[in-house]
């Protein structure tokens, strides 16, 4: 690759924008040209960087005596002599003087050039060779960094097509490196999602690199089987600051991808084991309920719903989540949620629940925090009691379509302890609807939570609308591929109710 662009043929020389020539630039390579006298006729600019002297200073001198120690010149000019009489070209180390006095190691290419007049130039290129042998050696240890590497890399030019492959991507591809060449990236590998193109693209553009981007699909080094890859993309520049391409360095994660997708299904298998499927009926009330785990198996928590019958035909309600992730969450959310329905088999007050859990959460093995609602419906008195332990409260949607936060006392979350739970009640009207939800249907890095929750409430905008649809509606539009967190979702609509025959109110089942 040359940061220096190709000319166009045909082209007008005041119209191609000027570029600097990469390495030339690096090396700073001095051209002179002497007469067949020894005397200097041209003097380029490099030529002073090199040098010191000026092209005043330098045009018209004889070149040895300029700069070449006198204990040197008589083999400079027989050089000069071979090169001028016989036109074979000499390369090699000369010491030159500077015009400072020093002397510097300079590597000197000379050959003999003729004009239409038949006369003969001796053209001088030279580099300085301290900066020549370090960039020797930083290509020849990039050239063996780049073919022993374990990681696979390729350099893709500007149109993200194929420069060069090391062997490490050659064996994952599956391809031969000949076949890269030349090749757009989804000619090579046509499995990648259209993504993996515009990060590129993207790099590309703005310069800044990505990191550890996950990849799953199937190569032909093994098309059978799909494989993990982590891969990183930087933006390659020459020295000069010109884009020459982008590079992608390759890891294969496979092992890893798989462990965790058995951990994925682990953690799920339990998580789901534990939740009721679908929410048994209830007098006065008609449930949904979702529940959404995250994308990768770490970060599958310890969220939870749960409707559990009560005495008197009420209802408990109940969503939960333990901090943290993986089995471990998982099981400790099984432990609280057998002691809820427990406690709540006790028919005690729901702040009185919210306190016995507050002090089993404290008595686990593992430090233990974790947010509840625990909500139970009396259909008889159309009344709800609702208490809070840290949890985000729920939404209201009335029958008019008005939704609303309840306001609430919030509490701690269970497992801090020493501090009082509060119960609120709540009339319940027909056909309003209660929405109980984790923090993962709101919470966002980027985005204020009252933001969240005001989009929440957006969204419940239609009190006739099928619950199933309404939570198919929130999940939808709330949550984002790979959101890092899961979701416990429960909705519960009040029926309307009638009366039996010894005056007792019996719920009506929804049409």
């Amino acid at each position: 690759m040359c940061a220096a662009k190709s000319f166009p043929p045909g082209a007008d020389p005041g119209d191609v924008a000027a570029t600097s020539g990469g390495l030339l630039d690096v090396l700073s390579v001095a051209a002179v040209l002497l007469n067949a006298e020894g005397r200097i006729d041209l003097w380029s600019p490099q030529a002073e960087a090199l040098f010191g002297y000026t092209a005043e200073e330098a045009l018209g001198q004889y070149a040895a005596r300029l700069l070449v120690h006198e204990k040197d010149r008589g083999l400079v000019m027989d050089m000069f002599i071979r090169v001028m009489e016989g036109g074979n070209s000499w390369a090699g180390v000369f010491p030159v003087r500077h015009k400072d006095g020093s002397t510097r190691q300079v590597e000197f290419r000379n050959m003999r050039l003729q004009d239409d007049q038949r006369e003969y130039w001796a053209l001088g290129l030279a580099a300085d060779q301290t900066t020549l042998r370090e960039l020797e050696r930083d290509l020849a240890l990039s050239a063996r960094l780049v073919s022993q590497s374990p990681i696979g890399l390729g350099v893709l030019d500007t149109d993200l097509r194929y420069v060069s492959v090391n062997s490490a991507e050659e064996r994952m591809n599956g391809v031969p490196a000949a076949e890269h060449l030349g090749r757009h990236v989804h000619e090579v590998l046509p499995f990648l999602d259209e993504s993996f193109e515009a990060t590129m693209r993207e790099v590309l553009d703005t310069g800044v690199p990505v990191l550890d981007q996950y990849t799953v699909g199937r190569t032909p080094a093994d098309p059978d089987n799909e494989h993990a890859w982590s891969i990183s993309f930087h933006r390659l520049e020459a020295p000069n600051g010109t884009v020459l391409g982008v590079v992608t360095s390759s890891v294969d994660v496979t092992e890893r991808h798989r462990a965790v997708q058995e951990q994925r299904r682990t953690v799920l298998t339990l998580q789901r084991s534990l939740l009721p499927h679908p929410p048994p009926p209830r007098p006065g009330l008609a449930i949904a309920s979702r529940y959404q785990p995250a994308q990768a198996a770490s970060e599958i928590g310890g969220d939870w719903f749960d409707v559990i019958p009560l005495g008197g035909d009420k209802t408990a309600l109940v969503v939960g989540d333990v901090m943290g992730s993986g089995v471990g969450a998982a099981a400790t959310m099984g432990q609280l949620r057998t002691a809820t329905r427990t406690l709540a088999g006790l028919d005690l007050d729901p702040a009185q629940v919210l306190q016995h859990l507050d002090h089993i959460t404290e008595g686990l093995e593992q430090d233990t925090i974790a947010t509840c609602v625990y909500t139970v419906y009396d259909p008889l008195s159309a009344q709800c009691h609702i208490s809070l332990a840290g949890h985000l409260p729920p939404a209201l949607l009335r029958l008019d379509g008005k939704p609303e936060l309840l306001d609430l006392p919030t509490g701690t979350p269970l497992g801090v302890g020493k501090a009082p739970f509060h119960t609120t009640t709540l009339a319940l009207h027909p056909g309003e609807q209660l929405v109980l939800y984790t923090d993962g249907l709101v919470e966002r890095r980027d985005r204020a939570i009252d933001e969240s929750l005001d989009g929440l409430l957006a969204l419940l905008d239609d009190p006739h609308r099928s619950l199933d649809e309404t939570c198919d509606v929130l999940l939808n539009t709330l949550r984002h591929p790979g959101d890092p967190d899961d979701v416990a979702l429960l909705i519960a609509r009040v029926l309307p109710s009638t009366l039996s025959p010894n005056g007792t109110q019996l719920p009506r089942p929804e049409p």
